[in-house]
């Protein structure tokens, strides 16, 4: 079972990222998973307080989450909406929910919360086993930005304010992260560390095959706009096979 590192403190202050819960970033995503489940049913791994969740089921989606952290889910709970929504506590990468769905959806670098390449390869065994015939996996995920690191350097600074300190400490060797946070609420000091394992879109891929899936398309964002060489993230879609 991985460390859950969503206790209540984290899962009190979750949905205080304005950016994060944005209507411009939340809306286009919901409508991207609406569009791909249609008349089906959406298993959403690390469901987390229901920032996509909620938006989607209100499109008619019947939605079902996996979540390690029971504090997320409390604060799922407390909002309105939520009793549509079922819940299965446990670890994303091997928890069954004893159903198949139209769609599976991993959002905002959730992949990464799985450190270590084994866990992220039976996390797409695992979706393999809950899709119906021809279902799809939908991954968001950044493009590890190791491009922007100065050599030699291990530390990438990414936000500074008069409040919030945020930056990340890769090690390029096994492919992992520990991304720092400071923030002062109501006069005090909070920090947290979070641990990651970046992963690359062909990594992913390859993930896929394993499990059965094929890459059916693959964005910058929720927008469908162009996948590059200089897009920051990508959105990408594989469809069970058979």
């Amino acid at each position: 079972m991985p460390a859950n590192h969503f206790g209540e403190r984290i899962a009190a202050n979750y949905d205080a990222d304005l950016e994060m819960f944005d209507p411009d970033v939340v809306e286009p995503a919901a409508q991207f998973l609406a569009d791909l489940a249609g008349t089906g049913s959406a298993l959403e791994l690390g469901i987390g307080t229901g920032r996509i969740a909620l938006p989607l089921r209100r499109r008619g989606v019947r939605v079902h989450g996996i979540e390690l952290s029971e504090a997320m889910n409390e604060q799922l709970r407390a909002k309105p909406g939520a009793d549509d929504i079922g819940v299965t506590i446990g670890d994303f990468s091997n928890s069954r929910v004893g159903e198949r769905f139209r769609i599976a959806y991993l959002v905002f670098n959730t992949i990464e919360n799985l450190t270590t390449q084994g866990e992220q390869v039976e996390c797409f065994r695992n979706v393999a086993e809950h899709l119906e015939p021809g279902g799809c996996f939908v991954i968001e995920d950044t493009i590890p930005p190791l491009r922007r690191l100065p050599p030699g350097e291990t530390a990438l600074l990414w936000r500074v304010s008069d409040d919030r300190l945020d930056f990340d400490v890769f090690d390029v060797a096994r492919q992992r992260l520990v991304s720092h946070h400071h923030a002062v609420v109501d006069g005090r000091r909070e920090v947290s560390s979070l641990p990651f394992r970046y992963v690359w879109p062909s990594e992913l891929d390859l993930m896929a095959q394993l499990a059965g899936m094929r890459l059916r398309e693959r964005w910058a964002d929720w927008d469908r706009s162009p996948f590059t060489s200089d897009s920051t993230k990508h959105v990408s879609v594989w469809e069970l096979v058979g």
